[in-house]
């Protein structure tokens, strides 16, 4: 081998591309590579795995790095679960770490198979996490061994951009109204309407349980029937205001009874939804049979998900829609991969799961894999603020509604290792906050 020329197509690099910022290390690991090929030298090991936890926008956020034994080689990935961060941070480095070392990094799929059994029970969130931060940093490596985002890896782009929806929310209808009209005027052309927060909580009446001292003070309160009477209103009102000039979703948040949603779904009908999300429980998933029977309203389900029992037969039986997983939540890009394949057979598009609480890191697999997938549905948007980007150089972002990563080979988003001290996570170790009927029965989730 001769020519660098030569170097690139024995590797199957891909052309020069943009994002200056992040490749200036390329031409420096192409350059290992060919030193490494022209000594005969062995394949790329496993050197080291660390988990980094910071709080750079409100959100308890972990990002796993990888390094390897080609110098300035690494890999990141997203293991953040906003909930459990330090078990997973746990997870990572004391268990995950002594698996790992010492593998070939190219191997993704032997060891994502092996990484998931060594635990011997599998599936629980936290250890979904961690194996998720491993399997998309070795993604990431291998994007940038060959010079490509991942999304060339995986069979190129479906579309120019990969386009979002975004959340208004407010007390009341007109408030409500005012903040559609201020994401219509951003450029979105889906938007998930919410009359306050989840279940819209403000319009529950007295909460006799605090009277009795049931609970904490802390823990908040909804009511199923003020809510059930209000979401449809708040629909034909925006409905009234805005025509079908945009795509309106909306997300139940498994907080009423399965009955109360079926009925819900069909007063929601004559509105034309996008999707409704998350109608039920996941323990509750048997109701979506009679769903079906009752609403033609399309259906998004998933974001608690964590295994293929959860899932494979909502699609295979053709029950929902939009499988809407969180990807680290299910073990990572690999078994999110998978799962989109397996959607597009049954004709379920992805909308895959994309608050704050994902890494920047994780917002970058989404996006990839929404490029490269056929059966693309929606992609939940994301602001990161000014310390996030900071943190995190080569964020994805939402220009006019669509989101983009930036070209830069894997992930194209890198850590400052340096600036992850500033942003320590909270002395609140994090749950999610009791919400209960009036009685003091808790709500689900």
């Amino acid at each position: 081998m001769n020519s660098r020329r030569d170097i690139i197509k024995f590797l199957g690099l891909g052309s020069a591309v943009s994002a200056a910022g992040l490749l200036s290390s390329h031409n420096q690991v192409l350059a290992q590579a060919e030193s490494r090929i022209n000594k005969g030298t062995g394949p790329i090991k496993i050197t080291d795995v660390k988990a980094f936890a910071c709080n750079p926008q409100g959100q308890r956020l972990c990002v796993v790095k990888v390094e390897t034994s080609e110098p300035g080689l690494y890999g990141l990935g997203c293991a953040t679960f906003n909930q459990r961060t330090l078990p997973v941070v746990v997870a990572v480095e004391e268990y995950l770490k002594p698996f790992a070392v010492g593998r070939n990094v190219d191997q993704i799929e032997d060891i994502w198979q092996n990484a998931y059994t060594s635990s011997y029970w599998r599936n629980g969130p936290v250890l979904n996490n961690a194996l998720s931060g491993l399997d998309q940093a070795l993604w990431d490596i291998k994007g940038k061994r060959a010079g490509m985002p991942v999304y060339e890896l995986i069979g190129g782009k479906c579309r120019f951009a990969v386009d979002t929806y975004s959340h208004a929310a407010g007390n009341s209808n007109e408030a409500l109204e005012d903040s559609v009209r201020a994401l219509k005027e951003k450029g979105f052309r889906h938007i998930r309407i919410q009359l306050g927060g989840y279940g819209s909580s403000h319009l529950s009446t007295r909460p006799y349980f605090r009277d009795s001292g049931f609970g904490k003070p802390t823990d908040s309160h909804m009511d199923p029937e003020p809510y059930l009477k209000a979401m449809p209103r708040a629909f034909e009102h925006i409905r009234n205001v805005f025509g079908d000039e945009i795509h309106l979703l909306h997300d139940v948040h498994e907080r009423i009874r399965p009955i109360e949603a079926i009925n819900l779904c069909k007063e929601l009908e004559k509105y034309h939804p996008f999707f409704i999300e998350d109608p039920f429980s996941p323990e509750d998933i048997g109701y979506f049979k009679i769903l079906r029977q009752h609403s033609s309203v399309p259906i998004a389900m998933g974001e608690l998900f964590n295994n293929p029992h959860e899932w494979v037969g909502l699609v295979s039986d053709r029950l929902i829609d939009f499988i809407r997983v969180h990807i680290s939540q299910v073990g990572g890009f690999s078994v999110a991969r998978k799962l989109a394949i397996l959607g597009e057979w049954f004709n379920v598009r992805t909308a895959w799961h994309g608050p704050g609480d994902v890494s920047p890191v994780g917002h970058a697999a989404n996006v990839h894999l929404d490029y490269a997938s056929h059966n693309f549905g929606i992609q939940e948007a994301v602001r990161f603020t000014e310390a996030t980007q900071e943190l995190f150089p080569g964020c994805p972002h939402v220009e006019n509604g669509f989101m983009y990563v930036n070209e830069a080979p894997g992930w194209g988003v890198d850590l400052r290792e340096d600036l992850a001290s500033k942003y320590p996570l909270p002395d609140d170790p994090g749950y999610w906050r009791p919400i209960r009927r009036r009685d003091g029965t808790a709500v689900r989730p």
